[in-house]
């Protein structure tokens, strides 16, 4: 049993090292394999509800009071997600693209959903603040249902239809049960869930997001075969905002001085989404032209997280360079 658990951690390490590559060639396989692929659909939210609770194992109702107690940068990382970012996607949307009100919908639902669960992996590697990394993912993900709709709504108003209750309930059986169910666990056996079977059940979130990623690639598959000067434009429209979602981060936690760890955290989430969720929401709940965006930022979000990371790598060596420096110069 003990060599079965280490196997199945080296294999989760081997797919972290390989995260920026996932998602991309899960696009182009679901892309090739389009029509053996789009059967499966119907398989997606019970797939990614099962990525969500062994996900949510790590979360207890401890680190969730930790962080409500001094609330301020969770705050900060709210407006971000869901006030300032939104309002980008829209903007950005109706400037580039103003007589498509399907993909102005794509733009905003792109930045209206949680943050990622995988951003805990990015905080984990560069030793981030990972309790509010937690509570955010935990806080939004239970806002999720009242949040994602009431974006839309506030944003795109009649534009679109939306099927509100309908995404609702979608939300609370994929990703808010399940988050609960999770945290639960984790409260219940006081941690213990998390320590025994957090680690091998690890890389089944990896090849769950690959084959989500892959059928919803297939889902859009004509769009992709058949790409013009307009899906260019969203892609690099796409790029240009979730670029911009670090930036701000990054801009934000330098503008109040906090610490690099709390930095970190802010980074990442301010920049990566539930994309997996997102491509769930659009294909099940608008026409296709709606899910463009959040397809195409499954492109590089990885990737991205990868560039800012090694960013952020490179300013650590250099702080803890001249924190060591100091130490000598005081003695």
């Amino acid at each position: 049993m003990n060599g079965l658990l280490a196997g199945l951690s080296r294999i989760n390490r081997a797919l972290e090292r390989i995260m920026p590559l996932i998602t991309p060639t899960a696009i182009l396989i679901g892309v090739l394999l389009d029509s053996r692929l789009h059967s499966f659909e119907h398989w997606v939210p019970w797939i990614f509800a099962v990525m969500t609770l062994i996900g949510s194992l790590k979360t207890s109702f401890g680190d969730l009071l930790r962080v409500l107690t001094h609330p301020s940068k969770l705050i900060v990382l709210m407006v971000i997600l869901h006030v300032v970012m939104p309002l980008i996607g829209w903007g950005a949307g109706s400037l580039f693209f103003p007589d498509d009100p399907y993909l102005i919908t794509g733009y905003v639902l792109l930045f209206a959903i949680p943050t990622g669960v995988v951003s805990v992996v990015w905080v984990t590697i560069y030793s981030g603040n990972l309790a509010l990394t937690l509570a955010l993912i935990l806080i939004d993900t239970l806002l999720s249902p009242l949040l994602v709709p009431a974006t839309l709504h506030v944003l795109m108003g009649a534009s679109v239809p939306i099927e509100t209750w309908s995404m609702m309930k979608g939300l609370l059986l994929m990703v808010v049960l399940p988050s609960l169910i999770g945290m639960l666990l984790n409260q219940w056996t006081r941690g213990r869930v998390n320590r025994t079977w957090g680690p091998p059940l690890a890389p089944l979130v990896k090849v769950g997001l690959f084959i989500v990623v892959a059928i919803n690639g297939s889902t859009i598959a004509n769009d992709l075969k058949h790409a013009d000067a307009k899906l260019a434009a969203v892609i690099l429209v796409t790029l240009a905002t979730v670029v911009l979602g670090y930036l701000i981060g990054w801009g934000i936690s330098a503008w109040r001085r906090w610490s690099l760890e709390d930095s970190i955290a802010v980074q990442f989430n301010s920049g990566m989404r539930n994309l997996s969720a997102g491509a769930v929401l659009a294909i099940q709940y608008f026409p296709a032209a709606v899910s463009l965006p959040v397809i195409s930022g499954m492109l590089f979000q990885q990737l991205l997280a990868a560039t800012f990371g090694y960013r952020i790598g490179r300013s650590k060596r250099k702080a803890e360079a001249a924190e060591a420096e100091g130490r000598r110069g005081e003695e």
